[in-house]
């Protein structure tokens, strides 16, 4: 299992730089940052300081989406990253929330994410492509390489990832969620004709290292309320029982909304609906031996890659009990 750290792009951007250097130094071979550049400085820039101050670090947005840029920019933004420093990012890509709802948009629809990742992969590996009804290609790309990991929850966006996409990311670690979609996602694979362990499997996730579960959970409830957004779209399209998991869609009951001048923060007031049993089966907390054993049982999954969102009140613990305690035994 290879492992990740995720960070938002706060100011000062050096900040970011440091993180995700420190990251590399304790056995992180992934840096991803969140992508919503109204709430967040803009990400692509970080990435060139980040990858300057890396050696191998793969970096990327957990996740951008088909519509804050122009899929040309898209592409040229992470072939001239890997022009500069050798096939180091990866694009990990959705239908948009925060970026796309705190500008009044709603996110894009699972076909137009669907003719992105294509247009996208395209450009960036150096080949011809169709985009606005005019063949484009990207002249100056030489050995271009970039994979796309899509997000998703839902039963039609669970297919396209197995029909398309190089990596799945599902953000929650819940092991019977995962375990769900992976085998959505591997079915999905076979039936397109594709190798499905060809996909890699991410687990995206909050994970506090500590004693103090009371203190844990709060600080990490906010990632309830973010994934709640998300299964409030589930259950407006699919309803509240059916092919979405219960697990799921039960939890979501008590919304009454969200502000998103708070996402991703520890201490969201919009995430009171959010209770503890979701917190523990969602995130990872406790002792460093209760990481292991999660991580141990999502391996087990199938799961290749875990991203640890780090947004809480003692990053620096948890990420070097990762590195000298955690990596190690996974």
């Amino acid at each position: 299992m290879d492992f990740g750290v995720v960070l938002q792009t706060d100011p000062p951007a050096r900040d970011v730089v440091a993180g995700l250097a420190a990251a590399e130094d304790n056995g992180f071979r992934y840096g991803w940052t969140f992508d919503s550049c109204v709430l967040w400085q803009e990400p692509f820039v970080i990435y060139s300081q980040v990858l300057a101050a890396t050696k191998h670090l793969t970096v990327g947005p957990m996740v951008t989406n088909p519509s804050t840029r122009d899929w040309s920019v898209t592409a040229s933004l992470f072939a001239t990253l890997n022009e500069m420093f050798g096939n180091r990012t990866v694009c990990g890509i959705g239908r948009g929330d925060s970026a796309r709802r705190v500008i009044g948009q709603p996110p894009a629809s699972l076909a137009t994410l669907k003719s992105a990742m294509h247009v996208i992969k395209e450009l960036a590996e150096g080949r011809e492509v169709e985009h606005h009804g005019t063949p484009v290609r990207i002249p100056w790309v030489r050995d271009g390489k970039l994979e796309i990991w899509m997000a998703a929850y839902g039963p039609k966006a669970l297919r396209l990832v197995g029909e398309q996409a190089d990596g799945f990311i599902l953000q929650t670690a819940d092991p019977d969620i995962a375990r769900w979609t992976i085998g959505s996602v591997r079915e999905a694979a076979t039936a397109a004709g594709r190798d499905p362990d060809s996909i890699t499997m991410c687990v995206a996730a909050p994970a506090y290292v500590g004693t103090n579960l009371a203190h844990q959970r709060n600080q990490l409830r906010w990632f309830g309320g973010m994934v709640g957004n998300h299964v409030a779209d589930l259950v407006a399209r699919y309803g509240d029982s059916g092919v979405v998991p219960k697990a799921l869609t039960d939890y979501i009951k008590g919304r009454e909304g969200y502000d998103y001048s708070h996402h991703g923060r520890a201490g969201n007031p919009s995430t009171g609906f959010v209770p503890d049993e979701i917190v523990d089966r969602f995130c990872l907390l406790g002792p460093e031996s209760a990481h292991v054993d999660r991580l141990q049982e999502l391996r087990e999954i199938g799961v290749d890659n875990f991203a640890l969102y780090l947004m809480h009140d003692d990053k620096e613990k948890t990420l070097s009990s990762y590195g000298k305690d955690v990596i190690t035994h996974v």
